[in-house]
Formats: structure tokens, sequence, C-alpha cells
């Protein structure tokens, strides 16, 4: 009997020993945001909430007022490549005066200059989303400082000019020590309030039902995520921000967002 126990206990110690370095990576986490209802401000799981504390956005905390005569919502593209509807995207951007933020990779940088330039050019913030659109929660200090600086290196040498110092993290995958490293490095990181499924251009949801989400969701504040890469976004962004302005929103820099009183 004795044997028995000693046995078990040595099975449940070890099975406890396997699983410390689960717990122990308890570091890395993927963002989220749940959609708002009765365009109020969403919440933020409580784990990931000392994103804020670490200069980390996602919301405009200084308006949350659904039925504020004055709203603010903020754009924001993340953007590898280039297929046509990049340019669709700026053009619509142009025609309705309206600013957003473009977090680029090294690709886009490269091949479409042009198009960089033009973002520019045309009122727009173009900001880090690493070189190589790598799982930055699992790098450390070190990898994770070189995929910002290679961004940053690749944008001032190719473009001419200095990268801003806003960084969304890839797939919305993170550790403190990211925002930690990226806060003392001078980087604030912008992660969303809304987002919806536009990424694959081989399941592109309908026009018409996009929109009904974009707008339904709407909220004071928000810090909108879409990818202009979306043969959809292309199509129905003129019509959803022309929606919005109605509503009685207007579109806020990144510069405004993250402005401290």
């Amino acid at each position: 009997m004795k044997k028995t126990v000693i046995f078990l206990l040595s099975v449940i110690q070890l099975c406890f020993c396997c699983m410390l370095p689960a717990f122990a990576k308890g570091e890395s986490y993927h963002w989220y945001c749940v959609h708002a209802k009765d365009h109020v401000q969403p919440g933020i799981g409580g784990d990931i909430a000392f994103v804020e504390e670490l200069d980390g956005y996602y919301i405009d905390r200084s308006h949350t007022d659904p039925t504020a005569e004055e709203k603010v919502i903020y754009l924001t593209f993340d953007a590898g490549y280039e297929n046509g509807n990049v340019a669709k995207i700026l053009d619509t951007l142009k025609a309705e005066s309206v600013p957003a933020a473009f977090f680029v990779l090294e690709h886009l940088v490269t091949k479409n200059t042009d198009l960089i330039k033009r973002m520019t050019s045309e009122g727009h913030t173009v900001c880090n989303h690493t070189a190589r659109h790598k799982d930055m929660s699992k790098c450390d200090s070190r990898a994770f400082l070189e995929e910002l600086h290679a961004m940053e290196q690749i944008y001032e040498s190719t473009v001419g000019e200095k990268l801003s110092s806003y960084y969304r993290p890839p797939e919305g995958k993170f550790s403190r020590e990211n925002l930690v490293t990226a806060k003392e490095n001078g980087y604030k990181t912008i992660f969303w309030s809304f987002a919806y499924p536009d990424w694959d251009n081989n399941k592109q949801m309908s026009p018409e039902k996009a929109k009904s989400i974009i707008l339904d969701n709407a909220h004071n504040g928000e810090v909108m995520l879409l990818h202009p890469t979306s043969k959809t976004n292309a199509l129905i962004l003129g019509d959803v921000i022309k929606e919005l302005k109605i509503l009685g929103y207007r579109f806020g820099t990144l510069d405004e967002l993250t402005k401290k009183e």
C-alpha cells in the first residue's frame, strides 16, 4: 500500500512538473475584443487589461458617449501586399478626405514603394507591422527589436522618411514583454476594438453583409481594423464612410488617439 501511494505521488508530481512550462509560458496572448452592443464601446478580457498600462491602445477613452453629437472613429489597415485593392482604398480615402493609418510589412514597402509614398503624401500615417509578420509573442526582447528595427531601416532606406512609432502585433499575438520593450523604445502598440473576417481573399463576405456588420458595430472612440487587400472592403468603403459621417462620426488620427492630457 505504501509503495502504491509513493508511486501515485510520484506520478502526480511528474505530471505537475510537465505542466509547469505551459503555466510559465502564460505570457503569450492573442488579442480579442467582443463586438459592440447598441453602439457602446466593447470591453476586453481581464487577462489582457494590462495593455493600457503599457502604452497599448484599442479604444479612445475620451470619446465614450454613443449619443454624443460628435463621435470619432480611427480607421486603420493592416497591409502586407498589393493586389489592386490597396490603391482603390486610397482612392476612396482621398475622395472622402479621410485620414487612416496603414500598418505595413517589408514586402509592401519594397515592392510598392510608390504606393507607400502616396500614403504619406495624402496625409496617412504609415506604421510598423514588423518586417516579416512573425509571431512576436514567441520573440524575446532582442528578437522583437530586430523585427521592428528591420522594418524601420527598410522604410527609411526605401522611402527616405522615418517610420512612425506606432506598432501593431501581427495577427494580434503578443506578450507583456513585447509591450514593455515597445514602450521602452518609444513605440505605442495599437490594437483595435472592431475587426471582421476580411483577410482571406478566397472567402470574401458579400458587400451587403460586410457593410451591415461594420455599421451595426460602430461605436464612439472605435479603432477599426480592416485589410485593404479585401475586394469587399474596396467595394464598400466609400458607402461605409458616407454612412458613418451621416451618423455623426468623424475620422481621427493615431496622434489624437494616443495624446496624453
